[in-house]
């Protein structure tokens, strides 16, 4: 496979714990890049840090609330303490609950804004100047709830959608600074967090099935993997829909 579809360097990936995190992380670090995974328990992210590094792979964890820049700033400290530098950022952070907007209350709104769209400030702004020194990538995770609304997530809807906003407008602003800004927006992937709302774990997909309309994370790292790496190239600005058929939209039988 050509170098190019590689990511290389240092990467950080909030969120790193379990489901599209960890896989992001486990992608990058086989193609041989260094990996810093980061979550808010440093007991949930050692095992994966342990696990890359039981493969070959070069990894260090880092406990750090998005929420609190403090923690922000030492998680990229921590970084380029240990690697040198930042080339790539994956901010995956993210958080949710079910519920009718009028019983959402203040604390839970600011919650859910706050890990999902002011995490990814924080991260993104805390590692600007490394990003910029040589040029690096971000790749921010929003979901298809941004883009069509999701009955029940009204506050997490509208943190996604100012997530896919915000990476188009750094897109902009960051292009002369040699900086690639990027969006995935999953649909419904088979994560530990979707296991326990709906039930399904990602042993219940067919990934030969192209006909799915639940993915998994190994899904959404391949396309993070191609946004970090130099195959994308010509990719600025733009989110990327991973949601298997489309909605309202039925696929053929054979």
């Amino acid at each position: 496979m050509s170098d190019r579809f590689a990511v290389s360097g240092t990467a950080i990936v909030t969120g790193a714990s379990s489901g599209i995190g960890r896989a992001i992380a486990e992608r990058f670090a086989a193609d041989g890049a260094d990996v810093v995974v980061c979550s808010r328990e440093q007991d949930n992210v050692d095992p994966v840090a342990a696990g890359i590094r039981d493969d070959g792979g070069s990894a260090l964890a880092v406990e750090c609330d998005v929420t609190d820049r403090d923690a922000v700033e030492a998680l990229v400290e921590a970084t380029v303490e240990t690697f040198g530098g930042v080339d790539a950022l994956v901010n995956n952070a993210g958080a949710s609950f079910v519920a009718g907007f009028d019983d959402i209350s203040p604390n839970g709104w600011q919650t859910i804004v706050d890990v999902n769209l002011t995490g990814t400030y924080h991260c993104t702004q805390a590692a600007a100047d490394h990003l910029k020194d040589g040029g690096g990538t971000v790749v921010n995770i929003a979901s298809v709830a941004g883009k069509e609304g999701a009955p029940y997530m009204s506050h997490y809807a509208a943190a996604k959608a100012g997530v896919a906003t915000l990476s188009r407008t750094l897109a902009m602003e960051w292009a002369d600074e040699g900086v690639r800004v990027n969006c995935i927006a999953p649909g419904f992937v088979a994560t530990p967090g979707l296991e326990s709302q709906m039930g399904v774990s990602s042993e219940d997909v067919d990934r030969d099935d192209v006909d799915r309309r639940i993915g998994v994370s190994e899904e959404i790292a391949d396309v993070a993997r191609f946004l970090a790496s130099p195959a994308s190239s010509f990719v600025v600005g733009e989110t990327v829909t991973a949601g298997g058929v489309p909605r309202g939209e039925e696929v053929p039988s054979q």
